[in-house]
């Protein structure tokens, strides 16, 4: 059974949706805790799933391995004709799925059936997509010409290219960590693949990237300091942190500067 025949035969409820997010935004991708920045790729897919007509054609390139074999956002697309491609390199076979843990919650909507694939040869047909999602995946491909030609030869003329990347992020999933691309060295890289990006939407600035680093460097105290360091950063400063960055969102020193910790950008195929 395909991914879309799996959702067409489930149908989800509005309350099994909210469920399915919070568990995303919880346990997944941690807003409150690690990845504020990960509320805006939340957002976007939900909006993004409410926009799609029905029966429309979607693909999200993921890493579903880490997760057990699944498409995290497959169950938002049950109106449309979601295929989940699942583009965990040949390296993250060693570790297997060991984010599992993270989804294993009765509200997590597990949808197996995501088809592995390099992300440069999806096996889609030429101009076959109405959208093609690509969350947080982009700088974990060596080559980047490959994926956005991939990208531009898939999707239909006047179709989308839904693009979430960090700008901070710690080396992980070592070898397979390659690049951190800019929001215009991005529309820079879609351009040339012949897609016409959209204004970035920015997530994140300085105090939040100061509250990641924070997050990351109690990983390396060792097991008898680490959980006493956590109390004193978590109870305290990381909200504390959090609201700076809500409260001082521009540099009001240097003009044609700021410090976003991710973005997320939407390109169309010209018609």
């Amino acid at each position: 059974m395909s991914v879309a025949e799996d959702l067409r035969d489930r149908r989800f409820t509005d309350a099994m949706l909210d469920g399915h997010a919070d568990v995303l935004a919880t346990r997944v991708f941690q807003v409150d805790t690690k990845w504020p920045h990960f509320k805006r790729l939340l957002a976007d897919v939900r909006t993004l799933a409410g926009e799609m007509p029905q029966g429309a054609a979607v693909a999200s390139l993921e890493r579903g391995l880490l997760y057990g074999g699944c498409s995290l956002i497959a169950p938002f697309f049950q109106d449309q004709d979601f295929q989940a491609l699942d583009c965990s390199p040949e390296s993250a076979d060693a570790r297997g799925a060991y984010n599992a843990a993270m989804v294993d919650d009765p509200r997590f909507l597990f949808v197996p059936g995501a088809r592995r694939v390099p992300p440069s040869e999806t096996g889609l047909a030429d101009a076959s997509m109405d959208l093609v999602l690509v969350p947080n995946l982009v700088h974990h491909v060596a080559d980047q010409d490959a994926l956005f030609a991939e990208l531009a030869r898939i999707t239909r003329p006047g179709a989308r290219v839904y693009v979430f990347e960090p700008l901070l992020r710690e080396l992980h999933q070592v070898p397979d960590d390659y690049l951190r691309w800019t929001p215009f060295g991005m529309a820079r890289a879609m351009r040339a693949a012949g897609l016409e990006p959209g204004e970035p939407k920015m997530a994140g600035g300085p105090f939040e990237a100061i509250a990641y680093c924070w997050v990351q460097a109690l990983e390396y105290f060792p097991d008898d300091k680490r959980d006493e360091m956590a109390r004193w950063f978590h109870e305290t400063h990381m909200p504390e942190l959090v609201g700076w960055d809500a409260a001082h969102s521009d540099n009001l020193v240097r003009q044609n500067t700021s410090f976003p910790v991710a973005y997320s950008i939407t390109a169309t195929r010209p018609a």
